[in-house]
């Protein structure tokens, strides 16, 4: 159930890097996939980046995420737990540059939705079933028309959520 832009069954936790919409439309799911380091999972990491609190020594890889800012409505762990890190009524900073059907900026009239996970390693049937029922609420909430990857909206500079992505699975 939403109430109040936020998700029932997700563990809140708020994220700083979110701004308002230019107005009120939201009809865009975009599909992500998020690792830290990448190929890793089950820590932590990825709540801290998008609180602003990742400890950047931790990896080596952490030093090229230093100064960059981004966020997501929802990320779904591999074991199925749901994070919500900003309402969807605000502009969360997932998509970067991006277009769908000809209009810039997807960010103003989309919800970001990360899946812990890699473009090439297979995800969690867990993680389909609560994506298929994350969308079923969105669409019964909000306008929405389409749901896209990221690689789709920014193609050539994002390729997620890869080709180990089943989208049969969330229709």
């Amino acid at each position: 159930m939403i109430e109040n832009h936020l998700l029932a069954l997700a563990k809140q936790v708020p994220s700083p890097n979110y701004n308002e919409r230019p107005n009120d439309e939201v009809s865009l799911v975009v599909i992500h996939n998020i690792s830290l380091p990448p190929k890793e999972f089950g820590n932590d990491y990825i709540e801290q980046f998008f609180t602003n609190k990742l400890d950047f020594g931790a990896y080596p890889y952490f030093q090229t995420l230093i100064g960059i800012e981004v966020s997501t409505h929802l990320f779904i762990k591999r074991d199925g737990e749901i994070v919500q890190f900003v309402p969807f009524d605000k502009r969360a900073w997932h998509a970067g540059q991006s277009n769908f059907v000809g209009r810039e900026n997807c960010n103003d009239f989309s919800i970001g939705i990360e899946l812990e996970g890699s473009d090439n390693i297979a995800y969690e049937a867990l993680q389909y079933q609560v994506l298929k029922t994350i969308l079923d609420q969105l669409k019964s909430h909000y306008p929405i028309t389409d749901v896209v990857g990221h690689s789709d909206i920014a193609p050539g500079r994002k390729t997620d959520p890869g080709d180990a992505f089943n989208w049969s699975k969330i229709k």
